[in-house]
């Protein structure tokens, strides 16, 4: 017996039983000759790739082997290697006998390291995508700070004292009880794009609808539908047998949408996953009436009937709230990953039927909100136009990689149309999704690729038969409306508006109340936020106040002690309506709603993560806070 301690797995046992001998011959002469390994170093691999295999079906792969003279060549500190095999790329990290492996793959979105040449320490990497930086000798981000950490490669010493780099592969959830697809009939299987990212799926006699947001703005007032939807939408949506909301966004789970479903069909069955901030941690304010939502594990087949089930999957960035979901019908599997930065933690199954992701980009207040420093406008076209290639060719990549047979770019559908948000319009771009079509059809010529149109409705099975099937997309009737061009913005800026007015603001006390309640304390950053109209200029009479994170203490002047600072302009009718309410302030930040400079130029993960999902699930108590004040 040998003890096998691999980093982060824990104490496993390897038992020189657990190959038959014969196979255990065969085996290591196999990869011997395959490799040009010696037996008695192919042999440990085969005993240590054996052991891992046979437990709980977890399988893992050697992705990067050294020899004696090549692990002898590793210098001190970081070390960027090639997989001569496979061209796919690792760093390594030599710190005296101990080396750390991970990726060359950032865990934000897919983008490659290089070395850090502003970090004196010698420990970290730098992404070219958006300068994340990862200290190699942690496994760590530095850059966010006290965000997230890399996953890490096993790395072991084989008999002959060369390297091994290994990878291990949990079970794929969606291979337990697998099932063979079935012979699909013409119109069986059926998907209508309606907007963004809503999808009608027919499943044979089955309805699914994927995020319904159908009407109204998303992120208080910054986002509306580019696409007109469907005239019968909302007969669609009262027919559906099964509802998916992937994440609490209001771009996907829209509560004036589903308000005016309540209305008509409260009992409507609504999956979501099982998020640490529940999906629906809104519900009972919103006064929306629905009494069917139904909260699923991940990574779990649900079953419908004999022939449907789906599946949850979280986000292997933000598992907190995000998710994306496979749905199977007679063995074909349909694959929305939404807006997931890492679905499943870049796990995902291949060749599936249908693949539909994202493509747009902008879903951000960055760059567009910042001012100040490199924020020229100069400097921000040409990070957007940057970012939307990058994020073009890691779809495009990522479609290539997983192969399925046909895919659709959606849930990017949307527009800054309200007129005080021009210059955002203006400025924030947004990927075409023919483009990327056209980039993965280069890339991988046997995917089919669909760019839909609102009501437009794709036959699974004739696409699959015969992409040229002249039946197997339908278009919506000629003339049909396909972009919006009027918005009821009136009653949703009013509802905002309503805000602004109400009691709790008319004592500044309520500042201290509302940082309190939201428990975020600790932290070295000082921000300043200003109240301003519509354009971001300081509104008369309006609040302009410090607060100091370290010890939660709102001062009347900036710290003289060295401490990062962010000043924060914001509408005064989205914010109060936001600190009102106790809303994330992801209406504020994606919803375009502020104006921010901050030095040193650092994004806060800390902070913003904690505003925009950790709040408090309750709003502050607002009556007891005018009762106690009314009473002095």
């Amino acid at each position: 017996m040998k003890m096998w301690r691999p980093q982060n797995y824990g104490y496993l046992e390897l038992y020189s039983d657990i190959v038959k001998p014969n196979d255990k011959a065969k085996y290591s002469c196999f990869l011997a000759q395959k490799n040009h390994f010696s037996p008695s170093r192919c042999l440990l691999l085969l005993l240590l790739l054996a052991l891992i295999s046979n437990s709980e079906g977890q399988t893992s792969k050697i992705v990067l082997s050294l020899t004696p003279s090549e692990r002898a060549a590793l210098k001190e500190g970081i070390n960027f290697l090639r997989n001569k095999a496979d061209g796919k790329s690792f760093i390594l990290y030599k710190d005296g006998d101990t080396v750390r492996a991970c990726k060359n793959t950032c865990k934000h979105q897919g983008g490659v390291f290089i070395a850090d040449i502003e970090d004196l320490t010698g420990k970290c990497v730098r992404c070219t995508k958006h300068n994340w930086r990862l200290d190699m000798s942690t496994m760590k981000y530095v850059n966010p700070p006290d965000s997230f950490s890399q996953d890490e490669l096993v790395v072991e010493t084989d008999t002959n004292n060369g390297l091994v780099v290994i990878e291990l592969h949990p079970p794929n959830p969606w291979d337990t009880d697998p099932r063979q697809a079935e012979e699909l009939g013409f119109g069986e299987v059926q998907v209508t794009y309606l907007t963004h990212a809503c999808m009608e799926l027919v499943l044979g006699d089955k309805i699914f609808i994927f995020d319904p947001w159908l009407m109204g703005p998303a992120f208080a007032r910054g986002w509306w539908l580019l696409h007109e939807p469907p005239c019968d939408w909302m007969e669609r949506l009262c027919r559906a047998d099964l509802i998916y909301i992937s994440h609490m966004h209001s771009d996907h789970l829209s509560y004036p949408t589903l308000k005016k479903l309540a209305e008509q069909r409260p009992d409507v069955p609504i999956y979501v996953g099982n998020t640490e901030r529940p999906v629906f941690w809104y519900l009972d304010q919103s006064g929306v009436k629905l009494t069917q939502i139904n909260i699923v594990p991940f990574g779990v087949w649900q079953q419908v009937d004999q022939n449907l089930r789906f599946m949850i999957l979280m986000d292997g960035v933000h598992p907190e709230m995000d998710t994306c979901i496979i749905v199977e019908y007679k063995g074909h599997k349909i694959l929305n990953t939404v807006d997931c930065t890492r679905p499943n933690g870049g796990k995902l199954p291949e060749k599936v039927d249908l693949m539909m992701s994202d493509f747009a980009g902008g879903a951000s207040g960055f760059p567009m909100t910042f001012s100040g420093g490199k924020f020229t406008e100069v400097w921000k076209a040409q990070f957007i136009k940057t970012e939307r290639r990058k994020l073009l060719n890691y779809k495009a990549q990522l479609v290539t990689d997983l192969k399925p047979k046909i895919y659709c770019p959606f849930a990017g559908y949307f527009v800054e149309a309200h007129p005080s948000d021009s210059y955002i319009k203006e400025t924030n771009l947004k990927n075409d999704p023919e483009e990327l079509n056209r980039l993965i059809k280069k890339k991988c010529a046997d995917v089919f690729t669909w760019t839909p149109k609102p009501g437009a409705t794709l036959d699974l099975a004739r696409i699959l038969k015969d992409p040229t099937d002249s039946k197997g997309i339908m278009d919506p009737p000629a003339g049909t409306k396909v972009f919006k061009e009027l918005w009821d913005f009136k009653p949703y800026i009013d509802s905002l508006s309503a805000a602004i007015d109400d009691e709790i603001f008319c004592y500044p006390s309520w500042i201290k109340e509302y940082y309190v309640w939201a428990g975020f304390k600790g932290y070295n950053l000082v921000i300043r936020v200003i109240e301003t109209d519509d354009d971001f200029n300081p509104l008369p009479g309006g609040y302009n106040y410090l607060v100091d994170f370290l010890d939660l203490t709102f001062p009347a002047e900036r710290p003289s002690r060295d401490s990062p600072y962010e000043e924060i302009k914001a509408r005064v009718s989205v914010m109060r309506h936001v600190v009102k309410h106790g809303l994330l302030w992801d209406d504020l930040y994606i919803g375009f709603q502020t104006r921010l400079q901050r030095d040193p130029d650092i994004y806060h993960h800390q902070f913003w993560n904690h505003f925009q999902i950790k709040l408090p699930l309750t709003p502050p108590d607002w009556k007891s806070f005018l009762a106690q004040l009314k009473s002095i």
